[in-house]
């Protein structure tokens, strides 16, 4: 998932209440990043002078859903990753954020721990990985995180082009709940568990749409497979 990145002089732009941004940066500092606070949910057009790398927003910033900003990043063609921050780590959160576009999600109130986690999943450097992967009809392009299929070019959130990237470089292999739990997600997580039957589907609408034939296949009771 991984962009090329150094932390020099990287932004990530803090869309939170005062308690939460100023915990966040301390640490963000430490790790050579600049975090850039903001106290009103403006527009893209004016945020995204901070060039931002990553965008941390409060689910209901100022009283504002932090969705509409979500959504318009995506509208735009926007692929910075998002994180959204909730009080409450349920599925139907899950799912309003993935329906919004955000990448993942924190837990309220600040954890250090959490944090990094995410820093190093989604902004983790990587060097000498092949431009793109295939299989059959269907193509991942690495840089831009977009899949190609057709004539048709496929926007991924950050945690779909994970799943898609790990399904593909183990084409026909029957991949077991936990073992994409573990790849994907990290082999600590300890959130909802059908997390992974909500990407599949997301997943499945964009790559599998205009009646074109199916590629990730359910194995009943065990996982999921790439196959034609």
């Amino acid at each position: 998932m991984v962009n090329n990145y150094s932390t020099a002089d990287l932004s990530i732009l803090l869309l939170t209440d005062d308690i939460f941004a100023q915990q966040a940066s301390l640490d963000l500092k430490t790790l050579g990043y600049l975090p850039v606070v903001e106290t009103a949910l403006k527009g893209w057009s004016e945020l995204s002078a901070y060039q931002p790398v990553m965008v941390i927003v409060d689910r209901t910033f100022t009283g504002k859903s932090g969705f509409d900003l979500c959504r318009q990043l995506r509208r735009a063609g926007e692929h910075v990753p998002i994180l959204m921050l909730v009080e409450q780590e349920t599925v139907a959160e899950r799912v309003a954020c993935l329906e919004a576009g955000a990448d993942d999600y924190l837990l309220k109130p600040y954890q250090k721990d959490k944090l990094l986690e995410q820093i190093n999943l989604y902004l983790q450097t990587e060097t000498d990985i092949p431009e793109q992967l295939r299989f059959g009809e269907l193509i991942l392009d690495l840089s831009t995180r977009q899949a190609i299929r057709g004539d048709q070019v496929i926007g991924l959130t950050m945690k779909e082009f994970e799943l898609l990237k790990y399904l593909m470089s183990n084409p026909q292999q029957v991949m077991t709940r936990e073992e994409i739990i573990e790849n994907v997600w990290g082999y600590d997580y300890r959130g909802e568990s059908n997390v992974i039957e909500v990407y599949i589907r997301y997943l499945r609408l964009k790559i599998e749409s205009q009646n074109q034939k199916r590629l990730i296949q359910t194995v009943r009771g065990i996982g999921y497979v790439l196959r034609e």
